[in-house]
């Protein structure tokens, strides 16, 4: 075995040393045919060894603690990645003839050998050894055709090639089960960072799942083709669009419900001026910016402090764009006022166009609508906005997107 290895060895180390630059295209890729052949025998070669090692206790007699550690200082692996080898050992080793006969002919690979092994290990169980025969050369002439990915997917209904006489109950008895595992493992984790934010984990069941992709996948598409943000910033900025919805229809228990509450503690010289940091009612401080923004929409309570730090008021809610300013807005805007969006009033927050804390007041004239992503879009991004003289917003890009800074407005939903 050494020499044949060693003559294999040296043989890839010729072909690397070929210029394949100078193969026409029907060699190259009968090349990387019999290149993928060659690594899934030499993966089969490669698990009969490991199997052989485990079972005489190789790792065990020279001090490791298993076969997984003692391959993850040999071959230099990661601990998951040599744990993965030692199970596919053990599959393979388990699996049907046929199933290792197709791996070491380099027709599957060994993701598909542990799929096929798994199904048959189903089939069996559930229709008999007979079953499981014909299931082998099934999912073995679907692999030449499809990827573990796709294989595990039509081995679900393999029995209706193999024993179509069991298969709908089998079916039935698999998704109870299926959904049993979902009912128990359902779960959301969420660990506070230090400074704040939120760390969210979890698994839905799939009735959860379904909900929350459909709530939020309409809202994840990029804004334009000045969105920079990741899929995964969208698919955050659009949960939190999902939140906010729910807090404004009011319908939440009493205990909650609400928009964001900002306590805003302050110098009254300092007020009249500009908001400063402020603090979250559950601890988070935030930065000037936050305030500011999350003042357009939110229960600001602001606590002024004289000069001794005597508490002056507390708890006035005033600048709230609600009621019947926010009916009136939604009539004036219909939806997301910034250019090119779509974004319908309900995932709208109501934002001054001339801040609350630098005395802008609550009124029509002084407030538009804006959804979550560009709210923070124009707090942050150096936008300007203002009422053209037919009284509907228009907003002012910044300098660097257009020197000319010609106003521009939103056509969508005038054309709805």
């Amino acid at each position: 075995m050494i020499d044949a290895l060693e003559q294999a060895e040296a043989a890839v180390a010729a072909c690397f040393d070929t210029s394949v630059w100078a193969a026409n295209e029907r060699d190259l890729v009968a090349a990387l045919d019999a290149t993928h052949r060659l690594e899934q025998r030499l993966a089969a070669v490669k698990l009969s060894l490991v199997r052989e090692l485990d079972g005489r206790g190789t790792a065990t007699a020279q001090g490791a603690s298993s076969t997984a550690v003692w391959l993850r200082d040999r071959l230099r692996l990661g601990v998951g990645a040599a744990r993965r080898l030692v199970e596919l050992a053990a599959t393979l080793d388990a699996a049907p003839v046929g199933v290792r006969d197709a791996l070491t002919g380099g027709a599957v690979d060994v993701e598909q050998v542990r799929v096929i092994a798994e199904t048959v290990e189903t089939v069996h169980a559930t229709a008999g050894t007979e079953a499981a025969d014909k299931a082998v050369g099934v999912l073995v002439d679907w692999a030449t055709q499809f990827d573990a990915t796709l294989l595990r997917k039509l081995g679900t209904r393999i029995l209706d090639h193999v024993a179509p006489e069991v298969a709908d109950a089998a079916a039935e008895a698999a998704l109870r089960a299926q959904e049993s595992r979902a009912a128990r493992d359902r779960h959301i984790t969420i660990s506070e960072q230090t400074d704040g934010r939120l760390r969210l984990t979890g698994i839905l069941d799939t009735e959860a799942a379904a909900a929350l992709r459909n709530a939020i996948d309409p809202l994840t598409a990029p804004t334009g083709p000045d969105d920079t943000r990741t899929p995964g910033q969208r698919r955050h900025d659009a949960l939190a669009d999902v939140c906010r919805l729910a807090l404004r229809t009011g319908e939440l228990p009493e205990n909650g419900g609400d928009l964001a509450q900002v306590v805003v503690t302050t110098n009254y010289d300092t007020l009249t001026r500009q908001v400063g940091t402020g603090a979250l009612d559950i601890g988070p401080h935030l930065t000037p910016e936050a305030v500011r923004r999350l003042a357009c929409d939110a229960g600001i309570l602001p606590a002024v402090l004289g000069g001794a730090g005597q508490v002056l008021d507390v708890g006035r809610q005033r600048r709230l764009i609600s009621g019947p300013l926010r009916r009136a807005l939604v009539l004036r805007d219909r939806g997301c006022a910034f250019p090119g969006c779509d974004r319908p009033p309900r995932w709208c927050d109501g934002h001054h166009i001339r801040h609350w804390a630098d005395g802008g007041d609550t009124s029509l004239d002084n407030a538009v609508l804006l959804c979550g992503h560009h709210h923070r879009h124009v707090h942050h991004g150096g936008w300007a906005v203002r009422l053209g003289g037919d009284g509907h917003p228009e907003f002012v890009p910044p300098a660097w997107l257009d020197p000319e800074q010609l106003p521009r407005r939103n056509h969508y939903h005038r054309r709805r």
